[in-house]
């Protein structure tokens, strides 16, 4: 009987698809992957350090573990694990507490088990700590959506020391991925059929930034957009500095980049702005978008916003709301400020109260949604294409190019025709979305 491996993944993208890479050589080596409530021979628990909340939710995962099956391994890896490997040693019933940058050595830990070795802490050094060896083959499928997406994981690190985040302690300096490397792993999930892959990493615009010969995302771009088969490649959150005017001219002459960038704002006031060292200003942020727009057609851009940070007035509050006006989000997370313990802002004066921030994540989330649905009204009746992902209650579920979702309604028959395909659509913009009719039926790339 196979063993089996339960994963529980917390955090972002990056995480998701670490997870899957090792899911992915478990199953390759026999391992059965099954899920995180199902009884166990090993738990792997992925953890995330980015809020005290975080933190809390990792410790009850490993305690739901420990009672989903007492006689299981457990083992810890990932950010939390960096930061607080004795504490979580502790826990009883925890087998092997591993880093942000040792992830992939849960498999040699696992079969170290087997073979009736101990546990312990393995919690590398993050000084100069190199690309951790990890790629996806597609084989397995993990952190996918239904196979039509793929992330795949380009850099490692942060150097931005952001008032509010813990993560360069986390996860280290800036680590990229080698483009051979890169090329290889899109080409291989290009060849196990999916369409589309999303190129991420913890400041994925620092792609590059270790390299001695001048390398880039720009030069990695180029390069990926070359792979046949390969009909869309998409970028993870990028800090809006990025965006510069070479960049985005280098960019547009892509064939298979989608319009679509997600851009870190974090808040819409310069003062806020400059007490979280970020690294542009509202002006700059916007001449970067409107060049884009008159760059690259039909370019959505969403975003990440911080609200109640430490400071925060209602007129900075303000600032923010008529920035994202301006700006023209397609959607937005938004998120209350969470004091995370070992940061410069967790020491701030004048903190925000818990309920003046939810207040203000309420509003901004009504306004991104006015915003959104009167600029989506300029999309009703175009003609786009869509690659539906998932199937639920009689309804298609995908996204265009520029991440327009998109409801299409169609029985389980048309759906299995036209899933993992680039299907054209008509769009239909409701008060409750945006629906696509499919054209050429029968008649998909």
């Amino acid at each position: 009987m196979n063993k089996k491996a339960g994963f529980l993944t917390l955090g972002c993208k990056v995480n998701q698809y670490e997870s899957a890479a090792i899911a992915e050589r478990l199953s390759s080596l026999g391992f059965e992957i099954a899920d995180f409530e199902d009884i166990c021979d090993y738990y792997i628990i992925n953890t995330c350090t980015v809020t005290s909340e975080a933190d809390r939710k990792s410790r009850q995962m490993i305690r739901r573990a420990v009672k989903n099956n007492p006689n299981a391994r457990v083992i810890v890896a990932g950010c939390y694990a960096q930061i607080n490997a004795d504490a979580l040693a502790s826990i009883p019933g925890v087998d092997v507490v591993l880093g942000s940058r040792t992830k992939m050595r849960v498999v040699d830990k696992i079969l170290e088990l087997e073979a009736g070795k101990n546990g312990g802490i393995d919690v590398a050094t993050l000084c100069n700590a190199g690309f951790e060896k990890m790629m996806l083959d597609g084989s397995f499928g993990g952190g996918t959506e239904e196979r039509t997406r793929a992330y795949v994981k380009i850099e490692d690190g942060c150097d931005s020391h952001c008032t509010y985040c813990i993560i360069p302690k986390a996860r280290g300096s800036v680590s990229s991925k080698p483009p051979s490397d890169v090329l290889e792993e899109v080409g291989n999930l290009v060849n196990k059929g999916y369409l589309e892959v999303v190129l991420t990493g913890i400041e994925t615009g620092a792609y590059g930034k270790d390299f001695s010969d001048g390398y880039t995302l720009a030069d990695l771009l180029e390069e990926v957009d070359k792979i046949p088969g390969l009909e869309r490649i998409r970028l993870g959150s990028l800090d809006p500095s990025i965006m510069k005017p070479d960049f985005v001219k280098r960019i547009s002459r892509l064939k298979k980049l989608t319009p679509h960038f997600h851009l870190s704002l974090q808040s819409g006031c310069d003062r806020i702005l400059a007490l979280m060292k970020r690294k542009y200003n509202t002006k700059m942020l916007l001449e970067y978008m409107d060049n884009i727009r008159a760059n690259i057609p039909d370019v959505m851009f969403t975003t990440d916003i911080i609200c109640g940070f430490p400071g925060e007035t209602d007129a900075d509050f303000e600032d923010t709301c008529e920035f994202v006006k301006r700006a023209s989000f397609l959607s937005a997370h938004i998120f209350a400020y969470s004091k995370r313990e070992g940061t410069p802002a967790a020491v701030m004066p004048d903190q925000v109260p818990g309920d003046i921030a939810s207040a203000r994540v309420n509003k901004l989330y009504a306004i991104v949604d006015e915003v959104s649905r009167e600029m989506l009204k300029a999309y009703d009746a175009r003609e786009m294409t869509v690659i539906p992902e998932d199937h639920k209650n009689g309804i298609a579920h995908g996204h265009t190019a520029s991440f327009i979702e998109i409801d299409i309604p169609c029985d389980e028959k048309t759906y299995e025709q036209i899933h993992g395909k680039i299907v054209p659509v008509r769009l239909a913009v409701n008060d409750r979305g945006v629906v696509g009719e499919i054209l050429l039926q029968n008649n998909y790339t």
